[in-house]
This record gives structure tokens, C-alpha cells and sequence, in this order.
């Protein structure tokens, strides 16, 4: 992949792995677009990233999907980068059936359904680029999933399995497809549940540069950091793994629950 002179479009910009992506897109001489949900965030994005713009839009709604690509393709024809990088990870407890059947799809949407209504919108668009490029953020969570997530888990398991075949299905096309699957990263995706943060979480700076090293080699898998082991383990000893990840997510709770009754 061409990492200069491109026109890159990322969803979920405004902050962690998408804003320091753009960042590093910036400085290589590319025009980058974001998407927020809020124009608070937009605010401060544009802000501190000269250059960039911005689109305040929900991947998890089909009408703002339409809407922003009506925007971008007619601002921005030349696009020929996608990258769908919004998610949500929250945590669940699949025995409290009191949650609101709306709210179980809340994931679904913006992980899963979102970024496939935006491949369909503007796929068209991209097939028309000389030279094109999408790249769908999964997670190490993909191969090796944690009990305590099991929807954000699924959802990332999914776009793994449809980022392989949409590979398939456009191998004859100028749009290449990527899979770029982050292992725990240090930035606020956890807000409110931070027990859920691990020690071992990769710097996203760090994250950001080796991403950026796997785009310009041209690999169509993307595993930084440990999300290699995940998936090399969740297909030597998936049990074993999850297991593994059980408990240290059990032993992080009691940890937390402890200290809050010191």
C-alpha cells in the first residue's frame, strides 16, 4: 500500500487507535477525514490535528451512513482508503436478561453491521481509485475471546471471518482488504469499566508506527503486538486460552473489588 498522497477516510477518529493512526497519515502527506459522534470531539480533534476533517456521523446507523457518503463523495471523489476502526467493547452479564433487547444491538451495530453498510456504500466509490485500500480493525479478541465481553468478543470474530471472504470476493478489483486486529492497547476504550484494562496494554504510539509498517508492506493480516499469540494459541489451545484469560479477569475484578471496600 501507497502511504502518501492518499485520500483516508477513518471512523472513530476522534480518539485511541483512530486518532493516532490519523495522525501518522497526516504526517505522511495524506488528506485524512474522521468520524465522531459528538462535534465536541471533532472540536478538539481538529484542534490538535492540523489538517485534519472531520464528519460528525454514527456508524451504527444506516442514515448517517448514507449521508456521509453522500458528503464525502462529493467533496472528496477521489477517497480511496477506508478505514473502519469505530467500536464499542462493553462489558455483560449474559444471565441479567433485564437488558433492553435494543441495547444487545448496540455492539452488533456500530462492531459489525456498521462497518458492513459502509463497505457497501462505498465500495463503488473505491472500486472506481486507481489504487484502494480497506482496512477493518478487528481485535486479538477475534481469535481468543473474553468471557466478561461476549458480544464485543463476537462481533470482532465475525468481521475477522467477512474481512477473509469480502478478500476473496474483490481479489480482482484495485481494492485491497486488511485486517488489522490491535491486542490490548492503552487508550480510554475502556472508560467506566477500566478493571478491565491490562498491565500489559501496548503504548497506541507504538501500536500506531507498527500498523503503519505492516500497511506499507503490504500484509493483509496486521497483528501487532500480542495478537500474534492470540491467534497462533487460540488455534493450538483455544480452551487453555480462554481459560487463561477467565481467570485473570476473575482475579482483576477481586482485585478491584477489594480496594473499593478499603
Amino acid at each position: 500500500m501507497k502511504m502518501s498522497n492518499n485520500t483516508v477516510l477513518i471512523t472513530g477518529g476522534t480518539s485511541g487507535i483512530g486518532y493516532a493512526l490519523a495522525e501518522l497519515f497526516l504526517k505522511r502527506g495524506n488528506t485524512v477525514l474522521i468520524t465522531g459522534r459528538t462535534e465536541e470531539n471533532l472540536a478538539i480533534a481538529r484542534q490538535s490535528l492540523p489538517g485534519v476533517l472531520t464528519y460528525r456521523s454514527d456508524v451504527g446507523d444506516p442514515a448517517a451512513i448514507r449521508q456521509l457518503y453522500a458528503d464525502v463523495a462529493a467533496a472528496f471523489p477521489n477517497i480511496n482508503v477506508l478505514i473502519n476502526n469505530a467500536g464499542i467493547g462493553l462489558k455483560r452479564n449474559l444471565n441479567d436478561t433485564t437488558v433492553p433487547l435494543e441495547d444487545l444491538n448496540r455492539e452488533i451495530a456500530t462492531n459489525l453491521t456498521g462497518p458492513i453498510q459502509m463497505i457497501q456504500q462505498f465500495l463503488p466509490l473505491l472500486k472506481r481509485q486507481q489504487t484502494a485500500a480497506i482496512v477493518n480493525v478487528s481485535s486479538g479478541l477475534a481469535f481468543v475471546p473474553l468471557a466478561v465481553k461476549p458480544i464485543y468478543c463476537a462481533t470482532k470474530s465475525a468481521m475477522h471471518s467477512y474481512t477473509q471472504t469480502l478478500r476473496v470476493q474483490l481479489k480482482n478489483s484495485s481494492v485491497k482488504v486488511i485486517e488489522l486486529a490491535p491486542p490490548a492497547v492503552k487508550t480510554n476504550f475502556n472508560k467506566g469499566q477500566e478493571e478491565l484494562n491490562s498491565s500489559s496494554a501496548m503504548d497506541v504510539n507504538k501500536f500506531a508506527h507498527e500498523s503503519m509498517r505492516g500497511l506499507e508492506k503490504g500484509r493483509q493480516e496486521i497483528l501487532p503486538g500480542l495478537s500474534r499469540m492470540a491467534r497462533l494459541l487460540g488455534r493450538l489451545a483455544p480452551q487453555a486460552v480462554f481459560m487463561k484469560a477467565e481467570a485473570e479477569q476473575m482475579v482483576a475484578e477481586g482485585e478491584r473489588l477489594s480496594w473499593s471496600t478499603r
